[in-house]
């Protein structure tokens, strides 16, 4: 990367990404090919929505270009991967596929935070669902699109993630967003969001990717944030993603530990137990204060 490009604002780097191709995990089209081979005419819009929320830049590719055909006669948004691909249609699903550049899967930071969208999305679609959600692909493709300005970083500009982890390593910022803010002057979360409303995504998982504005928001933040800490092997992780535990637990009428540890699909089974553990008495200590607080029962 050019060393002037370190210099850039959040807005310079999202007019940058305009212009720029995005790129899609080899094992999508690998993905589809097995589906045509085994499904033949009977390919299923389901079955490829299943192929977009494995993968956060196809996901993203194939909103925009969603957003880009859009009829004005539509009266609604289009805020689901099934929802883009019945919009579009099956083939020209496949062309915006197959024509697009991969993944250099050498970037091992970029392979890492796409990782981590793809837990949350699966962690959101199960918490949503135990929240009967009305629309639980909704939340997960936000969950899905909250790391966009990582991976937009990644592949077109390792150097400044790579300065927030040393920044954050060193123990000069304490915090993501406080090393992302001292390696570059702005959040990856602002990319994101910036980037949202400059390609148009719709309103509605524009506001799920700020997080703060319904409990959906809510629930799309805490399933990021419950990725993050399930992959991190720090000594502290487990405390972190006990504090997700116990926020989706006041999202979700009646979820137990047991449940929503159990959606927790790639967690090691030897942290199963002392993660219950620990949420378990961040829980009890909430409650006893909650009620006599009046606030909510546990």
């Amino acid at each position: 990367m050019d060393a002037w490009k370190m210099r850039w604002g959040v807005g310079q780097w999202a007019a940058y990404f305009d212009n720029h191709d995005l790129p899609v995990m080899r094992r999508s089209k690998l993905l589809m090919a097995q589906l045509e081979e085994a499904e033949g005419e009977l390919l299923s819009p389901r079955d490829l929505a299943d192929v977009v929320l494995q993968d956060p830049m196809l996901c993203l590719r194939l909103l925009r270009e969603a957003e880009r055909r859009k009829s004005h006669r539509l009266d609604h948004e289009t805020t689901t991967a099934l929802a883009a691909i019945l919009q579009l249609g099956v083939d020209q699903f496949r062309k915006l596929l197959l024509s697009s550049p991969e993944v250099d899967e050498t970037n091992k930071g970029l392979l890492a935070v796409e990782t981590r969208a793809r837990i949350a999305a699966q962690i959101a679609l199960a918490w949503a669902k135990g929240r009967m959600d009305l629309n639980p692909e909704e939340v997960a493709v936000a969950a899905l699109l909250a790391g966009t300005g990582d991976l937009l970083l990644w592949v077109y500009g390792a150097e400044i993630p790579q300065k927030a982890e040393r920044e954050l390593l060193s123990g000069r910022a304490q915090r993501s967003a406080q090393a992302q803010t001292q390696a570059c002057g702005f959040t990856f979360k602002q990319l994101t969001l910036l980037c949202a409303e400059r390609w148009k995504l719709p309103a509605l998982v524009i506001q799920l990717l700020r997080g703060v504005e319904s409990m959906r928001a809510a629930l799309t933040r805490i399933s990021s944030n419950a990725a993050r800490h399930l992959l991190d092997d720090s000594e502290t992780s487990n405390l972190a993603l006990a504090n997700d535990l116990v926020e989706a637990a006041k999202l979700i009428p009646n979820a137990t530990l047991e449940w929503l540890i159990e959606g927790l699909a790639m967690l090691p089974e030897e942290r199963r137990a002392g993660l219950y553990e620990v949420a378990h008495g961040l829980l009890a200590s909430e409650g006893e204060y909650s009620v006599k607080n009046g606030l909510f029962p546990f």
